[in-house]
């Protein structure tokens, strides 16, 4: 289990946007947020970064230890 907890199930659900168009925004693959958002997959700062983007947040509004 990842120490790292996370919050962008819940933004995604505000926005009302499926894994799969998360993961074509940023470039990566539904696999990918899908195991970011079960804490399984701990993403590279590039990732989080482009995920903070995208919903217009800061990594620590995504991310917490």
């Amino acid at each position: 289990m990842s120490e790292l907890d996370n919050n962008i199930a819940k933004f995604r659900s505000i926005r009302k946007i499926s894994q799969t168009e998360l993961a074509e925004a940023i470039g990566v693959s539904r696999k990918t947020i899908s195991t970011v958002e079960t804490g399984r997959f701990t993403p590279s700062v590039s990732i989080a970064l482009k995920l903070a983007k995208y919903f217009d947040k800061k990594v620590e509004d995504l991310f917490s230890l």
